[in-house]
Order: C-alpha cells, then structure tokens, then sequence
C-alpha cells in the first residue's frame, strides 16, 4: 500500500475541507446538500486542527491527498462520544478516486496506533446508516455497535440518528 499518514499541515486545509466535503456531498449524507449547515463543519480543517489532530493520506511524496480523519484524544469540544478514557474517531473521509485503496482503514488504524500510544481504553464514533463502506473497516478491526449510545444530533431532523460504534483496546 503506498499510502502515508501524516498530520496535515496549514497548507493542505482547503484541499482536505473540499475532499470531506465532496465525500459527504457525493455519497448523499448530508439532508440539505450544498445548503446543509454541516458542510461548513466538513470544510472547516483549520478550526478542527487547532482543537485536535487531523491526519491525512496522501501520496508518497507527499503531493496528492487521498483522504483524511479528526482523531479526538478524549473529552473536549470536538468529542460527540468520548468520555474519560476514551478516544474519538470523526468525520472519516476519502477522496472518491482513491477509494477502494485501503486509505480508510489505514487512517482508522492511525486513529487506534494514537489512542493505545496515549493510554485510552476505548475508541468510539459517530457513523451514519448510509455509511456502508466505513461499517464495513469497522467490523473488520473489531469495532462493535453501540445502541445504547445512538444520537441525534439535529432537533430538527428526528430522522438523522447517528450509530455510535466502540472498539476496547
């Protein structure tokens, strides 16, 4: 797999916001679509990165941005889920010409390397129903469904329930 996880850097902020953005848009997760509140959230790397760790996968040299993910290393402003001694994984998102490639479950992997190198118990995330291929990396590092913390995160939406899944390390 020639993939390497990185850090972003200020650089790449545009760039990463607009693949979130697309990967969301393009898979229909978003009820509003261009007019959807949260696609300002999905653009917005730079206030993500100075409120958490944002990797990237990018090519080897470094040139080409193939996806991107928020790990969140416990309890904060950007934690949906995370209580104490555990780690949140969001808004996971690969660039659709570089999908089927691994770069997914390479950023996961990342997520999960973080959270054990920094003492969490358990990793948790937020998903959507439609979200088919990300509960598919799920399954396959032992993640497991957590009913019992589902959500919804809009008022206005009763429909939109985010799955929550957790993974003990």
């Amino acid at each position: 797999m020639d993939i390497v996880i990185r850090p972003v850097v200020p650089g790449e902020h545009t760039v990463l916001g607009e693949i979130t953005a697309q990967a969301y848009l393009g898979d229909g997760l978003l009820d509003f679509a261009e007019d959807d509140p949260y696609l300002r959230v999905l653009r917005d790397v730079a206030g993500r990165a100075a409120r958490a760790e944002v990797l990237v996968a990018a090519e080897p040299r470094g040139a080409v941005l193939l996806g991107g993910v928020t790990y969140v290393g416990g309890p904060g402003p950007l934690a949906d889920l995370a209580g104490p001694g555990e780690a949140e994984i969001r808004m996971l998102a690969v660039a659709r010409d570089a999908r089927r490639r691994g770069v997914g479950e390479a950023l996961v992997r990342a997520c999960l390397e973080r959270a054990r190198a920094g003492g969490s118990r358990r990793v948790v995330l937020s998903t959507q129903d439609g979200m088919r291929t990300a509960h598919r990396i799920y399954d396959r590092l032992g993640f497991r469904r957590a009913p019992h913390r589902d959500w919804r995160p809009r008022p206005d939406l009763p429909d939109l329930v985010l799955l929550a899944y957790e993974l003990d390390l």
